[in-house]
């Protein structure tokens, strides 16, 4: 198990971390969570060398991506860099890449009743005001859990809040900062149920965040 604590924040600058093989040849990735082996919940960052593919495989409790560069694909066709997908619970793909590609990738962490498949292409579409200087492009909503990236302008300032039901982000572009730390792009960050803080930035910067999906505690 790794830091499957959800009473606990975590923070890992995925640079800094080591590739770790996977079960098909080509492929790598580095843990951010994990439950077991091969099997239960887990969120990674994965890389795919040209060429490199896995087998038809099922998610029995959903897998999310977000293709951080190059192009993933499988049977339902070609994604760039900057494509948001979710594949139901149940569902079964043969993902591979011609010319490689890197994944922010979490499994297993579905609700069974969330069965909407999802692919959204992030470079076209439209952000949305948000608070402050905020722009927002929703991604995925249900129940109490959202998914969506978060566009900030140099020198923002957020006012300070709680997350029920926690909060993570992956930071895509530039520097989130609060006043736990500073996090460059690639870090992610997982906070839980009640944590609070006030986050800022001092250059523009991009991050995915997910609300309203963690145990309360």
């Amino acid at each position: 198990m790794l830091n499957m604590d959800f009473s606990q924040r975590v923070v890992i600058e995925s640079a800094k971390s080591d590739w770790q093989p996977s079960p098909a040849a080509g492929i790598e990735r580095k843990l951010l969570e994990r439950e077991e082996a091969e099997r239960g919940r887990a969120t990674s960052i994965v890389r795919y060398a040209a060429g490199s593919r896995f087998n038809t495989h099922e998610h029995p409790l959903g897998e999310e991506i977000f293709v951080l560069d190059g192009v993933f694909s499988d049977e339902t066709g070609d994604y760039p860099a900057g494509t948001y997908l979710r594949n139901p619970p149940g569902s079964a793909h043969a993902p591979f890449s011609e010319q490689g590609c890197t994944l922010f990738v979490k499994l297993h962490q579905f609700a069974r009743a969330d069965r909407a498949t999802v692919r959204i292409n992030t470079n076209t579409q439209r952000w949305l005001p948000g608070h402050g200087g905020l722009q927002v492009m929703p991604l995925h909503s249900f129940e109490t859990e959202h998914v969506a990236l978060v566009k900030w302008p140099a020198g923002e300032v957020f006012q300070p809040h709680r997350h029920y039901a926690g909060e993570e982000i992956l930071v895509l572009s530039g520097e989130f900062i609060d006043e736990h730390g500073r996090y460059p792009k690639g870090t992610w960050m997982r906070s839980p149920h009640a944590s609070k803080h006030t986050p800022h930035v001092e250059q523009e910067t991009i991050i995915y965040v997910k609300t309203g999906h963690l145990p309360v505690l």
